[in-house]
């Protein structure tokens, strides 16, 4: 489980196919820091187990290998070589939730489609797949690329969040052009309501 609080911008080193899934090795070194093989760590919100781990020129790196269902899930196809990822360690039991519960199972990929600056903000709008607007409401929580946000408003095929400068500097949404997609986990809470009021979920 994950609290949606991003701790580092890391890096894709390499990305190797293998057959139809990929091997993804990224640079984090406060994400490896205490990294195992078996770990958890989440990249733009994608909840991935590291396989390998290593230190290049003084910066630790893991690798993890990225599943079809993955692959068609998520936005992690679309990365390169030198593309900056957002990276959380999975939650200690004992630390505080900064965030909210994030699961790192990522529902569908949006799209941003406009950025509206303020003075030292952003409210952006996210295009998301209309069969996950049911689960978003205003001042609800929701996971864009692995971050924890507050929905400040909400269509019937898009949200928009408020940006604060902490958010525009520390992640990737803060470089993020229109038109770039972006992994969207809604709250598991109201997925669990949907399916425990007849919902078929």
């Amino acid at each position: 489980m994950f609290t949606g609080i991003i701790e580092e911008l890391g890096r894709i080193e390499a990305i190797e196919p293998a057959g139809d899934d990929l091997r993804l090795t990224v640079t984090g070194p406060v994400v490896t820091s205490d990294a195992a093989p078996g770990d958890s760590i989440a990249v733009n919100g994608v909840c991935l187990t590291v396989t390998e781990l290593g230190t290049t020129d003084g910066q630790g790196w893991f690798a993890a290998d990225v599943m079809p269902e993955t692959l068609t899930h998520s936005s992690l196809g679309a990365l390169e070589p030198g593309s900056p990822v957002n990276l959380e360690r999975a939650v200690r039991v004992d630390a505080r939730l900064g965030g909210h519960i994030v699961q790192g199972h990522v529902d569908g990929v949006g799209r941003i489609a406009q950025r509206t600056p303020g003075d030292r903000w952003e409210v952006v709008r996210v295009e998301i797949p209309a069969e996950l607007a049911r689960y978003v409401v205003h001042k609800g929580s929701i996971t864009l690329d692995g971050v924890s946000l507050t929905v400040s408003g909400i269509g019937e095929d898009w949200l928009e969040v408020s940006l604060i400068p902490e958010t525009l500097e520390r992640t990737t949404l803060g470089a993020a052009a229109v038109g770039t997609p972006v992994n969207v986990e809604v709250d598991v809470l109201a997925k669990y309501v949907e399916k425990l009021t007849g919902g078929t979920r």
